[in-house]
């Protein structure tokens, strides 16, 4: 599939308007991108016996939920607050069917409440989870994440398979797991695996088809199962707009992998998957206003570069800085002005605040239109992962979430934090 264009994140007189109400900086959501997105996942789910989730820690919003629910996908969680979340996005409460189920490694918090209580599905990622339920008094149904020793994700520091990823028990172990869940009074209704999404689109094709066959080794030893998920992992081209991603392609898998599973276990099991990044990331931009734009000179340390100082920090998209991630930038009003070497840096008391960087994350000039202060930046695909990892460094208040529908209505999701919103924690 091809994702619609950024209708508003192209048109530079809108973003002014929004800018002169709302400030910047702020994110825009187009509502258009995301409907086509969460329409190329159900599409190839809608076989019998296939199921879609939504990774809901890449973008929580109330707002992207309940677009999530009205297209019939289930939500995965990772939290207790997530669980929270989506109930309040109206997902029905217990487990059967069990339309959120809560991934996790550790118990922290409010999990454990999240599981006692509104009676969700817990995927359990670590052996000593099980005693843990078992200490609650809990004898449900859980789902068990494995690590199936294969998968990465767009960066080594986002590994979901293999030696070097916390996440899930060795496959190896799954059957000794089982057991002493079996030994607490508890059925094993699910398998799960997330093997990640940095692949290219064949690799995943290859890897999901592995996957596959790597429960159907195991199966037909889970004989409380009723389902098996696959994980995430399509991919998103963060450098290429124009990317056709061939996901009608994966329906083939499923429901052949649905088939074979099926047929091992002798009894029909519900396939599922679920993305996340997949889902959101082309539906949102930032954007920012050049503030400034300044030289360094070259010396014995160093080449000289050109700043554009902008109003946006890593508190409001942290993956540059965190991961070196590129995010396509582009400037709306500029088009036509001539191009040339660009680093682009925010507010923050942090010499890492820069949202140009490599995949070392050293510095790496873009090619942009030379910026002018006063121009309007826009920082593209952040829907995933964006405001969801959003901070209050520097004591910074997160910027405001807009949503714009076809027929050109801008309205506003979240609001812009104020000193007040971060003060009031210390109150007491």
């Amino acid at each position: 599939m091809k994702t619609p264009d950024h209708k508003p994140a192209a048109n530079a007189e809108l973003l002014e308007e929004l800018a002169a109400k709302y400030g910047t900086p702020f994110w825009i959501w187009d509502a258009e991108v995301l409907r086509a997105r969460i329409e190329a996942v159900v599409s190839t789910t809608n076989a019998t016996g296939v199921q879609a989730r939504y990774a809901m820690k890449a973008s929580p919003a109330t707002r992207i939920l309940k677009e999530m629910r009205s297209a019939g996908v289930w939500i995965d969680a990772v939290s207790g607050n997530e669980v929270l979340r989506a109930r309040r996005a109206g997902y029905a409460e217990g487990n059967n069917p069990p339309e959120i189920c809560l991934t996790a490694d550790v118990f922290r918090d409010n999990a454990m409440d999240a599981v006692l209580t509104e009676g969700v599905l817990p995927n359990v990622g670590s052996p000593g989870m099980v005693a843990d339920l078992e200490k609650a008094g809990y004898t449900g149904p859980i789902s068990l994440r494995v690590n199936p020793g294969f998968g990465h994700g767009h960066v080594n520091e986002c590994d979901t398979g293999g030696p070097s990823s916390k996440h899930g028990v060795w496959i190896t172990e799954a059957n000794r797991v089982r057991e002493a869940a079996e030994t607490a009074g508890m059925r094993v209704v699910m398998l799960h695996a997330h093997i990640g999404s940095g692949p290219q689109f064949e690799e995943l094709y290859e890897n999901l088809t592995h996957l596959a066959n790597e429960f159907a080794e195991i199966v037909p030893t889970f004989q409380d199962l009723e389902g098996v998920s696959l994980g995430g992992g399509i991919p998103h081209d963060y450098r290429n707009a124009d990317a056709d991603i061939p996901v009608e392609r994966l329906r083939e898998v499923f429901e052949s992998a649905q088939k074979k599973l099926s047929e091992v276990a002798g009894r029909e099991l519900r396939l599922e998957i679920e993305p996340g990044r997949f889902y959101v990331a082309p539906a949102a931009c930032l954007v920012t206003r050049v503030t400034d734009v300044k030289d360094t000179q070259s010396n014995a340390k160093g080449e000289g570069v050109r700043f554009a100082m902008v109003d946006a920090g890593f508190v409001d998209l942290v993956r540059p800085a965190m991961y070196g991630s590129y995010h396509r930038i582009t400037l709306p009003a500029a088009e036509g002005r001539e191009e040339s070497p660009v680093v682009v840096a925010g507010p923050l008391c942090e010499s890492g605040d820069v949202f140009t960087r490599d995949d070392s994350e050293m510095l790496q000039p873009r090619e942009l239109p030379t910026p002018q202060t006063g121009d309007l930046m826009v920082m593209h695909d952040g829907g995933a992962y964006g405001y969801a990892m959003a901070s209050n460094y520097n004591s910074v208040g997160r910027a405001p979430q807009l949503w714009w529908e076809l027929d050109g209505t801008v309205v506003p999701f979240t609001r812009r934090e104020t000193i007040e919103d971060i003060l009031k924690l210390e109150e007491g």
